[in-house]
């Protein structure tokens, strides 16, 4: 259980410096990227923190981020809606790679403030469990 709170923690720290970024009415091309760059540690340090919640307390054992997503929402960790964006998440996480296309690195860009909700409430519901 302390191994899945310190990820907790790393993945909220992760979190919170997305956060900073997000809902800038003016964004510099730096800072566009750094967006990207910070929304894909905290997708890793998310998904990571769920996948050790899964193994250890649910006893299921999965190892792709979407397989990660699909047992949280089966472990009712978020609902069906909240699965749909994180599965488009973790499409959205793979495509960071091609941030040197404009018109791809604007399309994450824009989604990452849908996401920042996302990453929050599987945060919630991992510590939320682990404290009852």
């Amino acid at each position: 259980m302390e191994r899945i709170k310190e990820r907790a923690q790393v993945a909220r720290k992760a979190l919170s410096t997305l956060q900073e970024l997000t809902n800038k009415p003016e964004l510099s091309l730096i800072e566009r990227d750094a967006t990207i760059q910070r929304f894909e540690y905290t997708f890793e340090a998310t998904w990571k923190t769920a996948q050790l919640y899964l193994a250890e307390v649910e006893g299921v054992s999965v190892n792709s981020p979407k397989g990660v997503v699909r047992a949280s929402w089966q472990a009712g960790l978020f609902d069906e809606a909240t699965s749909k964006l994180a599965l488009q998440m973790c499409d959205a996480r793979n495509m960071t790679v091609h941030t040197y296309n404009e018109k791809i690195a604007m399309t994450i860009y824009h989604q990452i403030e849908d996401y920042v909700g996302v990453f929050e409430i599987w945060l919630n519901a991992i510590e939320k469990k682990l404290a009852s």
